[in-house]
């Protein structure tokens, strides 16, 4: 059974009422372990949350949990970080995963250092920049990160991916950011939500657009993205048929609140059928 790695923090994102199970590392492990994968999850926190039943976590106790609060506004994110587990340092990477077929990093608020992909040095090794593209202000309140101002170069050394979204890139950014990581990484994905994705590999850029969905909650619509298009590559599929598994994916995680709605194969490959003309181009 193939292995999947993710590191970042498993999140209590804030609801109505209480908290509810989120972070990259939930959204993209029960993917992994939906589709029949073994699964690590290396994060930080108090206890183990019941919904990741199946999936090895490998949880360094903490007092508190990242908690995160989203509000989504004309289409828009706006994010305040309500409290923030430990670091996640590669000294915690335990010697045995070091092997994982697909790994992916995928913090949320800069809890993975950079440093952390040399331990994937080729490997199949995503990574989701949001984390990284995120700072938080003395009031908790998110904002944006210039490209410029993280360790890009540690993480692209050694990725075979990066997934990054357009509310991560500065709209005037964008373009050049983008043009410079599609020079140092094999394979750059540029999602952007209803309107699909546009993927750069080693220099040709194709785009696919979004599967429709009856949309409910967008949270995850891209760690689902992204741990489904390492996996469809590890399986044997081309780019363009691992764009549109992936596209599938996340149409279908939206469709539902928080995690409940990370599909199994059946509901990814029903759609798919559904679906033949939506085709990465």
């Amino acid at each position: 059974m193939p292995r999947f790695l993710v590191v970042g923090h498993l999140v209590e994102d804030a609801v109505p009422g209480g908290y509810r199970l989120g972070g990259t590392a939930a959204y993209a492990g029960l993917l992994a372990h939906r589709l029949g994968w073994e699964t690590f999850v290396l994060t930080a926190g108090p206890s183990d949350p019941p919904e990741m039943a199946g999936i090895h976590l490998l949880r360094v106790p903490a007092l508190v949990s990242t908690r995160i609060r989203n509000v989504y506004e004309g289409g828009r994110r706006r994010q305040s970080v309500l409290s923030r587990a430990p670091e996640l340092g590669p000294e915690l990477v335990p010697p045995e995963l070091l092997g994982c077929e697909a790994v992916l990093l995928g913090p949320v608020a800069g809890e993975v250092p950079p440093a952390m992909a040399s331990l994937f040095a080729g490997r199949l090794l995503g990574a989701c920049a949001q984390g990284w593209l995120r700072e938080v202000g003395p009031d908790g309140i998110v904002h944006p990160r210039s490209a410029h101002c993280w360790d890009a170069e540690s993480v692209l050394e050694h990725a075979w991916a990066v997934f990054v979204s357009d509310e991560d890139l500065a709209p005037h950014e964008a373009p050049a950011v983008l043009e410079q990581w599609s020079r140092k990484v094999p394979l750059v994905a540029f999602t952007r939500g209803e309107k699909g994705a546009e993927i750069c590999y080693r220099g040709q850029w194709c785009r696919i657009d979004a599967f429709p969905a009856r949309t409910v909650d967008p949270t995850g619509a891209g760690d689902v993205f992204a741990a489904a298009f390492l996996i469809a590559v590890h399986e044997g599929a081309q780019i363009g048929e691992a764009a549109r598994f992936a596209s599938a994916a996340a149409s279908l995680v939206v469709e539902a609140e928080g995690v409940a709605g990370v599909p199994e194969r059946r509901q990814i490959e029903e759609r798919l059928a559904a679906y033949p003309d939506i085709v990465c181009r």
